[in-house]
């Protein structure tokens, strides 16, 4: 499954109204660990129909970002049933986001 692009214009309909969890990258292209995070996210999205995963590059959304406190990045989110579940700051290996991610199922 693709990655999709969060806007506040699509933010909505893609992750409030999706009807399986959600994985969130709040990312910027200039920081490195994103650069690290991005390809992991990236992987995870083809491996798995069950979830969503999406990134929000917080230099052109940064509504979206401050709507959820997000003052380091990389951050990941994960949404379920449009609320947030899990939270994580840093760069994380894929073994933590996949936990991230068994948590809601």
């Amino acid at each position: 499954m693709a990655v999709i692009r969060l806007t506040k214009e699509n933010f909505q309909a893609e992750v409030m109204q999706a009807d399986k969890p959600v994985l969130i990258d709040f990312y910027a292209d200039w920081c490195g660990p994103c650069q690290m995070v991005s390809p992991i996210v990236d992987e995870i999205a083809g491996e798995r129909s069950d979830i969503k995963v999406c990134k929000v590059n917080v230099d052109e959304q940064m509504e979206l970002a401050q709507s959820f406190g997000v003052s380091s990045i990389p951050t990941l989110v994960v949404i379920s049933g449009g609320k947030l579940v899990k939270h994580a700051v840093g760069a994380q290996p894929k073994s933590a986001i996949l936990d991230m991610l068994e948590a809601v199922e």
